[in-house]
């Protein structure tokens, strides 16, 4: 579940906006901050420090914001909170393709259809266009309907949770909650249409294209948590990685780094020296492809770049001769050769054949990349979902 406890994230976020977000921004007398992300593309977006979740989660949902990113040099101290915006992130994800595939799914049942054809100069279809404004003006009226459409809905779905024996009370309570915030973030456009059809003819075909998206949504919401596990495993072992190597320098002589960066005085000295020397781990995830491109809105791409100083050279060398110094391979291949003893391997394996099962259970596709720039220690992970 999207895991609301904490109100309030503290962590360094660039956040990356759309063209939409961009002038919504700018029509608010924001100004607009020019950054250079981890992959040296420059971009324009804002900055926030201190922020709640639900804050990213609406700027999610009006497509506002096409790439966040985050710099550090170690996050063991901020685990909970990059793991809540993991799924925060994906939860919006799954709360607008909800929203998408209901909308595509009502245009074309029978009952719009025939409305459609008695009422040619009022058209539901992919092309109808009403402005939030009339959209609510309508729907004030209709907010008695509104509640009974939704106790409609859910009464059906509720039970099937209730009576579902493998589920936990706990986990009951979630899922009650999850098929709510699933009703309560779809469109006035779509609640047009269902208090439009409410108790008229053909109202159960729209009833049970709610009810089935509802389940399989609900279904795919399971990935959230193994993603932000998945990306906290492999944040961490980004972060170690440069710590064993710059414990290996400072500390010359010494056999065993793993010791080293475990003692945490040790730990906090070498974390000073990597943000003195600017060595940060950058995590980005970038969102569907915003409003215009058709099939890629539900894409969601999670990039971990263990970026040294040099990385923009070795970024033009590797283009310039593309394969000669490209380790091009899949996750699973990554860590079944890590070297031996490197903490984390088997973990890392375990959480990623997990996803790997969730991802299919659920029908969201799921691809892992990594390029590994040999001649720098460069590591590029690129995790990729389509829900």
């Amino acid at each position: 579940m999207a895991n609301e406890k904490k109100f309030i994230l503290d962590l360094p976020l660039k956040v990356i906006l759309t063209e939409e977000g961009a002038s919504h921004f700018i029509s608010n007398k924001k100004k607009l901050l020019r950054f250079k992300l981890a992959d040296n593309v420059e971009e324009y977006g804002i900055s926030l420090d201190h922020f709640s979740p639900m804050s990213i989660q609406n700027m999610i949902l009006v497509d506002y914001i096409s790439k966040i990113e985050i710099s550090m040099s170690e996050f063991v101290t901020k685990r909970q909170e990059i793991m809540d915006l993991s799924k925060v992130i994906v939860y919006s994800i799954l709360y607008k393709q909800f929203d998408r595939e209901i909308y595509n799914e009502l245009i074309v049942c029978d009952c719009v259809r025939n409305h459609n054809r008695k009422n040619p100069s009022q058209l539901i279809d992919e092309k109808t266009r009403f402005t939030d404004k009339q959209l609510r003006m309508t729907l004030q009226t209709k907010e008695s309907t509104i509640q009974k459409a939704r106790q409609t809905i859910l009464d059906p779905v509720w039970k099937g949770i209730m009576s579902n024996n493998d589920f936990t009370p706990e986990e009951k309570n979630v899922y009650l909650l999850m098929s709510e915030k699933f009703l309560n973030r779809l469109s006035l456009m779509n609640w047009h249409i269902i208090t439009k059809f409410y108790k008229q003819e053909g109202f159960s075909q729209i009833l049970s294209i709610l009810r089935q998206a509802l389940q399989a949504y609900m279904d795919k919401s399971k990935v959230a948590e193994y993603i932000s596990v998945m990306v906290m495993e492999l944040a961490l072992n980004c972060e170690n990685t440069n710590m064993r190597k710059e414990a290996r320098i400072l500390y010359q002589g010494i056999e065993n780094s793993d010791t080293l960066i475990y003692d945490q005085d040790i730990r906090a000295k070498i974390i000073q020296e990597l943000e003195k020397k600017h060595e940060f781990v950058f995590l980005s995830w970038k969102l569907g492809g915003g409003s215009a491109s058709i099939g890629k809105q539900g894409r969601l791409q999670i990039t971990l770049y263990n970026k040294n100083d040099e990385f923009q050279e070795v970024k033009e060398s590797i283009e310039s001769k593309m394969s000669a110094d490209l380790n091009k391979r899949s996750l699973i291949d990554y860590y079944r050769q890590m070297p031996e003893g490197q903490e984390g391997t088997d973990l890392g394996l375990y959480y990623l054949s997990y996803l790997d099962d969730a991802c299919k259970k659920v029908n969201v596709k799921f691809e892992s990349l990594v390029n590994q720039f040999t001649s720098s220690d460069l590591t590029v992970i690129t995790l990729i979902f389509n829900f």
